[in-house]
């Protein structure tokens, strides 16, 4: 069974590259959650790990990192988190809500098949 990632990425055509890695790597895939049932999602417990575009045009994405931290079920999954390198405020409210892993964009990008294969082998038991 492919490990199985959450993206909170609404550009199309940026999840479609990270989707696109991910079945390069062949036991990966990524689908898409939105901020407002991504709990649910979550609830399944069969998601190994969450990435979250904090330009997402819902302006939840930081709404979604403290919620994830502050819920039991969810507070030890391995999430990881992009933005333009000139955000600071929004990198440094990411890691306030508990995101450890906080990305510029470009090197998101780069680093796609090490970053997808390092969490979908996360252990966020």
């Amino acid at each position: 069974m492919p490990a199985i990632i959450l993206a909170v990425v609404d550009d199309i055509f940026f999840l479609a590259k990270i989707q696109q890695a991910a079945r390069r790597l062949g036991d990966v895939t990524v689908e898409p959650a939105a901020p407002d049932t991504l709990q649910e999602k979550l609830a399944g417990n069969t998601a190994h790990a969450l990435v979250v575009d904090l330009n997402h045009s819902s302006g939840k994405a930081i709404d979604v990192l403290e919620k994830i931290r502050d819920h039991p079920s969810t507070r030890s999954i391995p999430v990881v988190a992009f933005v333009s390198h000139v955000q600071t405020d929004l990198i440094q409210a990411a890691r306030v809500a508990g995101c450890e892993r906080v990305m510029a964009r470009s090197a998101f990008s780069q680093q796609l098949p090490v970053l997808l294969r390092e969490l979908s082998k996360a252990d966020n038991d």
